[in-house]
């Protein structure tokens, strides 16, 4: 028996680029939520949560659409935080990005994150399937916490706009990541999020 969590960034949402914290998505993002809905309504899912921001909330109505039988839940664990600051180990071209985070902001997303992973990454009985749609900076601290890398490794991975990641736990045994950032479910025009281009 096997508890898999599929982790997936929301889609793109309107005006981004205008660094707009929040918003509906964007025509692209819907065309991405609907394809990942796709890929997704063969699974047997017993729970989607999804944090509160809009694009995320947007992303799991898509794919419940498609899934009727699950009701998609807000989970206040899933915003978009910033789970650590500076660490010794941190390279130093890293400064600049923490630069405008608070302390206090910083202490808030490491308390979340804490709570986080111990409320999704807890298992449970049975074969589990539970699909989480929320942020780049939140999957990026559940896959470092699963391959027990230094904290700031997380700043290392990155995932596109509904991106699929799966990771995977069997009674008894630790956390296995499965797949990072899949794709497959978009042509590349829809590929997008991303702080450096794929190269292919």
């Amino acid at each position: 028996m096997t508890h898999y969590i599929y982790l997936v960034r929301h889609g793109e949402h309107q005006d981004a680029e205008h660094g707009l914290t929040d918003g509906p998505l964007s025509p692209r993002g819907h065309r991405q939520a609907a394809l990942l809905a796709d890929r997704l309504s063969g699974l047997p899912l017993d729970a989607v949560w999804h944090s509160p921001l809009e694009r995320a909330a947007q992303t799991a109505r898509a794919v419940a659409d498609r899934l009727p039988s699950v009701s998609p839940v807000s989970s206040a664990l899933l915003f978009d935080c910033v789970p650590t600051g500076m660490t010794p180990e941190t390279p130093a071209a890293y400064e600049p990005f923490f630069g405008s985070i608070s302390e206090a902001e910083i202490d808030a997303g490491r308390a979340q994150m804490a709570d986080a992973t111990a409320e999704f990454l807890a298992r449970k009985g049975g074969e589990t399937h539970e699909l989480i749609i929320t942020h780049n900076f939140v999957i990026s601290w559940f896959v470092r916490e699963v391959l027990q890398a230094p904290e700031w490794r997380w700043m290392t991975i990155n995932q596109a706009y509904c991106g699929l990641t799966v990771i995977a736990q069997k009674k008894g045994r630790p956390w296995t990541l499965l797949s990072h950032n899949d794709l497959a479910h978009l042509p590349v025009e829809l590929r997008t999020g991303l702080i450096d281009p794929l190269p292919v």
